[in-house]
């Protein structure tokens, strides 16, 4: 299954990244997938919407993701999560933490793309 894909949303390019029902080797794979492909972006202008609903993480997968979260940093300009329940709140805060940044969460995906394309989100 492919877990990454690109999509428009009113207008907006954005990377779909499904780890949904993901254990913890197919997170970390799908990380890795991420790194390659957010690096050959330039500028700091990728949207992303990660879904982790149902996922299944543990040191390993949670360590990874905020490496590439960081490295992600000088790419992404901004990105929402959806089933951040997924992640856990000690991982989800190391991740905010040593990657500098903050991570929305929402209920459904299309809250997340309206939230990543509005203005108020341009704004923050």
């Amino acid at each position: 299954m492919d877990r990454l894909h690109s999509l428009t949303h009113n207008g907006k390019r954005v990377l779909m990244m499904d780890c949904s029902g993901c254990n913890p080797d197919e997170l970390i794979a799908v990380f890795d997938e991420v790194e390659e492909l957010v690096a050959q972006e330039s500028g700091r202008t990728l949207l992303i919407v990660a879904d982790f609903t149902g996922a299944h993480f543990n040191k390993q997968a949670a360590d990874r993701m905020k490496v590439v979260a960081a490295k992600d940093r000088a790419h992404v300009h901004r990105a929402a999560l959806v089933g951040a329940e997924a992640i856990g709140d000690v991982y989800l805060r190391e991740m905010e933490s040593f990657s500098a940044r903050k991570f929305l969460a929402f209920s459904t995906r299309e809250e997340a793309l309206d939230w990543l394309v509005s203005e108020h989100a341009a704004a923050s």
